[in-house]
């Protein structure tokens, strides 16, 4: 299994493939976005984890030019914990995690396998047969991994997938937010208090007309979130 690695600390870059080394996994590190860049084109990584702050190109650029190259490879991001307007937008450019530093090794272990096992399955987001579901007023496909309103498209992770998938599936009830984590994230995933949130903060900027006042995904005050039918 392989994976690339993009960390500018040294210290931590060697740590980290140390400790995946251990787990089995085939690292390749660079020490700035644009080395790592280069590497992901030569190597095609399974899954990658990339700084955000890092020289030369940062974390955020190299997931947005990953992202152009490979939509589905899972990329988790490490930031600092005063960096959540970051972590925030690599959401919106299509991270699939965030881990706050400082961070165990069980943790960044955890995470990375949950991903791993999320694609293998090809997400737990299937709650619904269909390819193609109506929400409102744009249309989802699941497999295209990307939603219309009528000639624009969006493209979406496969974790915005799995949301949208697991609200149609229970269109017209209230989820929570343990239960949107179990369904579309997997029961072995160790959820951050804030990472469902800002997923859905994220999405709703991508999908809603009017992020402010969203009509696709409403909030349930102290629940979760729901997906109405009559939704438009």
């Amino acid at each position: 299994m392989s994976i690339l690695i993009a960390e500018d600390d040294q210290h931590l870059r060697d740590g980290i493939v140390d400790l995946l080394s251990l787990e089995g996994f085939t690292c390749r590190v660079a020490d700035d976005g644009a080395k790592a860049l280069a590497l992901f084109r030569q190597e095609k990584p399974e899954i990658c984890v990339f700084d955000v702050m890092m020289p030369v190109m940062d974390g955020l650029s190299l997931l947005a030019e990953v992202r152009k190259l490979d939509p589905a490879v899972p990329i988790l991001l490490l930031s600092a914990r005063g960096e959540e307007g970051d972590r925030v937008k690599g959401l919106e450019i299509g991270a699939d995690d965030y881990i706050a530093k400082p961070f165990s090794a069980r943790e960044l272990v955890a995470r990375i396998k949950a991903a791993l096992r999320r694609v293998k399955a090809q997400g737990p987001a299937q709650p619904d047969a269909e390819s193609r579901i109506h929400m409102g007023d744009i249309v989802v496909d699941q497999k295209a991994m990307r939603a219309f309103r009528g000639d624009q498209k969006i493209d979406l992770t496969n974790r915005e997938v799995a949301i949208l998938a697991t609200l149609y599936a229970r269109r017209g009830q209230a989820v929570s937010r343990d239960e949107l984590f179990d369904l579309a994230w997997g029961r072995d995933y160790m959820p951050n208090s804030r990472a469902l949130d800002q997923y859905v903060s994220a999405l709703r900027k991508k999908i809603e007309i009017d992020p402010a006042a969203p009509r696709i995904i409403r909030t349930v005050h102290g629940v979760g979130y729901r997906h109405d039918v009559d939704a438009g």
